[in-house]
């Protein structure tokens, strides 16, 4: 495999410029196991060192233009551990239910204090590993060494050399070649307290004709103050293999969220991918496919509702590296009272590229006159034999449907949610899981009290 290509549009680290908003962790917070080894002690000093070097993102860098950072109060956060951390609130059974089916083929949940794991000795039997990071160091080093860094890189931003460098909770989730796991594999992220930064490191590695679902959620209660999250996550899906990867977020609207994750698929390569956000106060995400091998075929579908004062925040890319690759992007949300949006979307398609298809949409629907929605499809084609297109909409509840709802005796309630439920429809008929299906539209009905 090699490396994933730099961002094709180019993400400035703000070099030369001074901030005094920056973060009050210190070298001795770095994980340090007394057996790790020493790629990982590598790894992480070298991330510490870019996240040294590098500054808070500002609104003067293109890609933060939109999204400013000044009330995120950087000094007070500390990261959790100890018998405080323990003592904190755990995860609510609703959160550990399975998703899909009766149960989970494993799952992983990481809280404040200590990590629970599980998985099914069938599964098990199959060469499949799915474990936390700290275990994955000691028992499966060399698996560890191969997906560490391999798709995202600690330079790419401020927030992503923090995840690289300090990140103790984390999950390695490896696929033998050929082995076919039928029960989803299931993870949570659970981030009570306030100031407090969780922050997290998911590595899936697929291998060739492989294939899997996994399941990932991340959430805390509502509180008063701030928390913060920041994350990494590392997609690999190699020759004629699959993955199906889902990921819930539902922060409280107190957490500031920042994440960087990349898939990179290889030779007939399949990526399924679904993202719902329905929390945090803040939320910078960047998204990205890289179509490494010919016959490559991604799709990511999204899903948000924002309320209150939120404010979502994502940037994706669609990288055609090889020819006869496939992607298909699909982005829809609902805004109510003061939240913002913001969707940038890139399709790039490299030289020699030929017949790729891509394509992008980013759909809103504003259900308030204070809400805004920001939307920025874009296009960067180096090759001529190629099939490319992209759309933005942002709109009101028509009228017409409104007024066809009302007229057949619905309330107006009613009627508007389901309008919202018929807006969101596409996307919930992408979602292969009814579990997870399930869980979506419950968060409609809620953001609609």
């Amino acid at each position: 495999m090699t490396d994933s290509p730099k961002r094709v549009v180019k993400r400035s680290t703000s070099a030369g410029q001074s901030t005094s908003r920056d973060f009050a962790f210190t070298a001795e917070m770095i994980p340090n196991g007394v057996a790790e080894a020493a790629f990982l002690h590598e790894y992480r000093q070298n991330a510490w060192e870019h996240f040294q070097k590098l500054d808070v993102p500002q609104t003067s860098e293109e890609a933060w233009r939109r999204t400013d950072l000044r009330g995120l109060k950087a000094g007070s956060f500390s990261l959790p551990a100890g018998k405080a951390a323990a003592q904190l609130p755990q995860p609510p059974e609703r959160l550990l239910k399975p998703l899909v089916g009766e149960g989970h083929g494993g799952q992983i949940v990481m809280g404040p204090g200590e990590t629970q794991v599980t998985l099914s000795e069938a599964i098990a039997k199959q060469g499949v590993v799915f474990t936390d990071i700290a275990t994955a160091a000691k028992q499966h080093p060399e698996l560890l060494q191969k997906a560490l860094g391999r798709a995202v890189k600690p330079d790419e931003g401020k927030f992503a050399a923090m995840a690289a460098a300090l990140a103790a909770r984390g999950v390695l989730l490896y696929v033998p070649k050929g082995v076919q796991v039928q029960e989803p594999l299931h993870s949570v992220l659970w981030g009570p307290g306030t100031d407090l930064a969780y922050l997290s490191h998911l590595l899936v590695w697929v291998e060739d004709g492989a294939s899997v679902t996994y399941v990932h959620e991340a959430a805390s209660p509502a509180e008063n103050g701030q928390t913060m999250h920041s994350g990494i996550v590392e997609l690999y899906v190699g020759n004629g293999a699959e993955l199906r990867f889902v990921e819930l977020q539902s922060w409280g609207e107190h957490v500031w969220n920042f994440s960087h994750e990349r898939a990179v698929l290889q030779k007939d390569a399949r990526l399924d991918w679904i993202f719902g956000a329905l929390g945090s106060k803040l939320t910078k995400n960047f998204s990205e496919m890289n179509l490494e091998g010919e016959g490559g075929s991604a799709r990511m579908s999204g899903f948000y509702f924002t309320d209150g004062e939120q404010h979502l925040d994502h940037d994706t890319q669609q990288n055609h590296m090889a020819a006869h690759t496939t992607s298909d992007l699909l982005f829809k949300g609902a805004l109510e009272e003061q939240s913002r949006s913001v969707w940038q979307g890139m399709i790039y398609v490299a030289p020699g590229a030929q017949q790729t298809d891509g394509y992008q949409a980013n759909r809103n629907l504003v259900l308030s006159q204070t809400a805004r929605a920001d939307s920025i499809p874009g296009l960067e084609i180096l090759a001529d034999d190629v099939r490319c297109t992209h759309g933005a909409t942002v709109g009101k509840i028509s009228d017409e449907e409104l007024f066809y709802l009302l007229s057949r005796g619905i309330a107006r309630e009613e009627a508007r949610r389901l309008i919202v439920e018929g807006f969101f429809d596409p996307i919930m008929q992408r979602i292969p899981f009814e579990g997870v299906r399930d869980r979506f539209q419950q968060a409609i009905v809620d953001k609609l009290k």
